[in-house]
């Protein structure tokens, strides 16, 4: 299992080369700047979020639960993509092993899918808010968000599985050189001397089964959100049930946005630079996670006067 310098191997491969941004050195170097900048952002914001509910008694609610599980996620997401590719910008230390690159390709696509499922989740919460106000409180409860979280870990545990498994099986025996920042399952797969159709099938179906679903759910729910909303009367009604779920709305969007431009990228991959969507898969797992926090923090006035609060008792 011997690396030659062509990146080429005589047996069995043992460890990866990720190979990101070699065309522009330079490039790397500044683009290590606002990608340093939105990780400890991320970091910081999703701290002082989890931080915030946690001591705070006021938002000991069903809702600012879910909260702290998105951050929980976008943490994770986090630290499991963007150190690996600041240090391959930095040092160029672009050597990672076996076991570590399908470590991280199964935490990138569990961890992807239960944020989506936890998108789904909060949007159900803002329909029976706003659709069902009084059976609120009998319906979201403490059990509630317990049955949610076991449901978000025990679905896309067991779903997302066989990615890592599938391409951990492969037979690779060419070249180590993946041309990617991150361990994505068809980009290492493709490494192999094996027929990959099963792993391509499977992303395929498991993707749009996981996350399309999850979309088609919280379209719904916003559906008939808005249908109840326009069916109020009194004199800022309107504006008070949209500001209700406007945040969570805002937070879909930052989430959807990004993946559809990535998948649009892929499909169109002849027509766009390779570095496209590689950059775009990175920053798929920064962004969303720094500005989820600072949208709820900004326009929630319960964590705002949380966090004042704890500013007051020299928390922060």
């Amino acid at each position: 299992m011997r690396a030659h310098q062509n990146g080429t191997i005589s047996t069995e491969v043992s460890n990866f080369l990720l190979n990101c941004f070699v065309r522009s050195p330079i490039g790397q170097r500044w683009l290590s700047l606002p990608l340093s900048f939105l990780f400890l952002l991320a970091m910081g914001a999703n701290a002082t979020l989890l931080i915030t509910i946690r001591l705070e008694a006021t938002l000991h609610q069903p809702m600012y639960y879910l909260l702290s599980l998105l951050s929980l996620l976008d943490i994770v997401l986090c630290l499991t993509v963007i150190p690996k590719v600041l240090v391959i910008f930095w040092f160029d230390l672009r050597p990672i092993s076996f076991s570590a690159c399908f470590l991280q390709m199964y935490i990138m696509n569990c961890f992807l899918a239960m944020e989506s499922c936890t998108f789904m989740v909060m949007a159900y919460d803002r329909y029976i808010a706003i659709c069902h106000p009084l059976r609120y409180p009998s319906i979201i409860t403490d059990q509630f968000v317990v049955k949610a979280a076991t449901f978000i870990l025990a679905r896309n545990v067991v779903l997302t599985m066989p990615i890592p498994i599938l391409s951990a099986q492969l037979y690779y025996c060419r070249r180590n050189v993946i041309e990617n920042c991150i361990c994505a399952n068809m980009s290492v797969s493709r490494l192999s001397c094996d027929d990959v159709t099963i792993n391509r099938l499977y992303q395929f179906a498991g993707g749009w089964t996981l996350l399309g679903s999850d979309l088609i759910l919280i379209f719904l729910s916003y559906t008939f959100i808005l249908r109840a909303v326009l069916r109020l009367k009194a004199e800022g009604a309107v504006a008070k049930a949209l500001s209700t779920c406007g945040s969570h709305f805002i937070l879909i969007l930052f989430f959807s946005t990004i993946l559809l431009v990535f998948v649009l990228t892929h499909v169109a991959k002849e027509k766009v630079s390779p570095d496209v969507p590689v950059l775009l898969n990175v920053l798929h797992h920064v962004i969303p996670a720094a500005l989820n926090p600072i949208v709820y923090g900004v326009r929630t006035q319960e964590i705002k006067q949380g966090i004042q609060r704890l500013l007051k008792k020299g928390w922060y």
